[in-house]
């Protein structure tokens, strides 16, 4: 099956897919020089290309419950949230047939703006991961993802990482059992397409 995974760098999703014989890409417009998979691009361009399933990680930097506090001390987050919600609702209502967006836990105006609440929540220690770190996950015509290994410990790893530059990327790489699962439970067969995507328009 032909398979994009919006707004990821890392290729963790786009491998656990293409490791199991899947055609699938990652857009973001970050590049990275770890595969030739990789469109660095708004992946809005790129949305009406005959895609069978899209995962989608969009920022969430002004949709999350963690930051709902600044809100009402810079009028300016307002409106970076309105958008942040916007993007996501494009990605979210979009024609692909099977989506999955993710996101941390929004706060209700991030709610509210993108028009309906996620349908589950997953944690990295239901994946092989001991670690805290929940997910949401809002989905169109797919199954919720069903926990593989279930293990001890509760760290919270993730959300004590020191400031760094990097430390908003290094917080949204998937998880590699969730990647895998998302690619096991999801990644139905379909026809093949070697292809590269091109833009619209």
């Amino acid at each position: 099956m032909r398979v994009l995974v919006a707004c990821e760098f890392s290729g963790r999703v786009r491998d656990a897919f293409r490791a199991r014989g899947h055609d699938a890409w990652s857009c973001d417009t970050i590049g990275t020089a770890n595969s030739t998979y990789h469109i660095q691009d708004d992946v809005l361009n790129h949305l009406r290309q005959d895609w069978d399933l899209m995962i989608a990680h969009p920022p969430c930097t002004y949709l999350c419950n963690s930051g709902v506090r600044w809100l009402k001390s810079n009028e300016d987050r307002w409106q970076h949230m309105k958008n942040a919600a916007f993007f996501f609702r494009q990605l979210l209502e979009c024609s692909i047939p099977k989506i999955c967006v993710e996101n941390p836990i929004p706060h209700r105006y991030a709610v509210k703006n993108i028009g309906r609440k996620y349908n589950q929540i997953i944690q990295p220690w239901q994946f092989g991961h001991g670690e805290t770190k929940a997910t949401c996950l809002w989905l169109k015509n797919l199954p919720k993802l069903k926990p593989t290994n279930i293990v001890a410990g509760r760290l919270q790893r993730i959300w004590k990482l020191p400031p760094s530059d990097d430390r908003g990327m290094l917080r949204s790489i998937t998880f590699q059992g969730i990647a895998d699962a998302m690619a096991e439970q999801w990644g139905t067969p379909s026809r093949p397409r070697l292809t590269p995507p091109r833009p619209v328009g």
